[in-house]
């Protein structure tokens, strides 16, 4: 049996991607374990979630450090290296992080966006897709550079945007795909490793 790449997950909210990854990281086939799930903010939901799956979790509050930003990252990074993760998977984790922990991690931290990218960076992707009267939407795994949401895409899954679509109703059907697509693009990668 071949060893697991730990890897670290952090969030800040509900962790629907993380559960999806612990779930995943269950199977014996897959070349993944959770060895941290970190969260910016204690009242992050997710965090429950992970240690109902007696996973280890941190939280390192950003409010704590003001507006420096880096010092709250040099605290994760040392989080993370603490944990011996080799790779990060950000899920719903709401914080833009500086150059210093981008080129910490480069080329060895993933993210999951609720959009098909470059379409819809940022934030409030659903409201954007259906004012924009795009067609279909979805979601993009890629890697982290410094650019929001502009890393190299490993991976999409695809939605049809219907006529009576809401930002919730169309929220709902990319987050199935999400769940899908996280640990699908993660097995990839790491075995491409």
């Amino acid at each position: 049996m071949k060893q697991k790449l730990p890897i670290a997950v952090l969030i800040s909210g509900r962790g629907s991607n993380m559960k999806a990854l612990i779930e995943a990281c269950e199977k014996p086939d897959f070349p993944a374990r959770i060895s941290l799930v970190l969260s910016n903010r204690p009242d992050a939901i997710g965090l429950d979630v992970a240690r109902n799956a007696q996973l280890t979790t941190q939280v390192i509050d950003h409010k704590t450090f003001g507006k420096d930003r880096e010092a709250h990252e040099r605290k994760v990074h040392e989080a993370v290296k603490a944990s011996g993760a080799e790779l990060i998977c950000l899920a719903g984790y709401m914080r833009v992080l500086t150059p210093w922990l981008v080129e910490k991690w480069y080329g060895k931290m993933l993210n999951i966006h609720p959009s098909l990218l470059p379409a819809f960076p940022g934030l409030h992707t659903h409201e954007a897709a259906i004012k924009a009267g795009a067609h279909e939407h979805g979601c993009t795994v890629h890697l982290v550079t410094s650019g929001v949401d502009e890393g190299p895409i490993l991976g999409q899954a695809r939605v049809p945007v219907l006529a009576d679509d809401t930002p919730e109703s169309l929220a709902g059907r990319v987050l199935v795909e999400e769940h899908t697509l996280y640990p699908k693009i993660l097995k990839e990668f790491i075995e491409r490793k």
